[in-house]
């Protein structure tokens, strides 16, 4: 990595499909991006559907990633990811073969066109707070000054974990 490297937090999810090919292919695509790695990965949490309650459970995971790539870089080469494994185009909350979001940029905060980190509802959603946790439940949010732990035990998290999954990593 040329660029001094940043660690990153994503979530990810889908709904449509093999759900966990769709998981470990994106990890497989992100960690092929130049300047990145994936450093760590949860396990996969079924997860009732957030905004429009009338589609198949989601399987979401959260990763950390070590990136040189700047944040909009790094939006671009996720979007791409999408694109490329077939994400097709739907309503804001509806089903997915895959979605992949920036959640958190260690130490910073992030205002651009189509970007902001942390991401604005991360705090109240239990599909991307419950993954974090688990492997980044230390981190703080740099708005609240609270930790990702913190965060996932506050009672206006919404939405329910229904069980783990196990997502092998490719």
């Amino acid at each position: 990595m040329n660029r001094r490297a940043s660690r990153v937090f994503l979530s990810r999810g889908s709904n449509v499909g093999d759900r966990g090919r769709y998981l470990r292919d994106a990890l497989a695509e992100l960690d092929a991006l130049a300047d990145t790695r994936v450093r760590a990965v949860s396990q996969g949490y079924e997860t009732e559907p957030w905004g429009e309650p009338d589609q198949p459970v989601f399987l979401n995971i959260a990763a950390e990633i070590e990136t040189a790539l700047a944040p909009l870089e790094l939006l671009n080469a996720v979007k791409a990811i999408e694109l490329r494994l077939g994400r097709s185009a739907g309503s804001k909350w509806g089903p997915r073969e895959i979605d992949v979001d920036v959640v958190l940029w260690e130490g910073a905060e992030v205002s651009a066109p189509g970007l902001c980190v942390p991401h604005p509802e991360f705090r109240r959603r239990a599909f991307v707070l419950e993954p974090l946790r688990e492997i980044a439940g230390n981190v703080v949010d740099p708005v609240p000054g609270a930790t990702v732990a913190e965060l996932a035990g506050r009672p206006e998290v919404e939405g329910r974990v229904l069980k783990n999954v196990k997502i092998d990593r490719v």
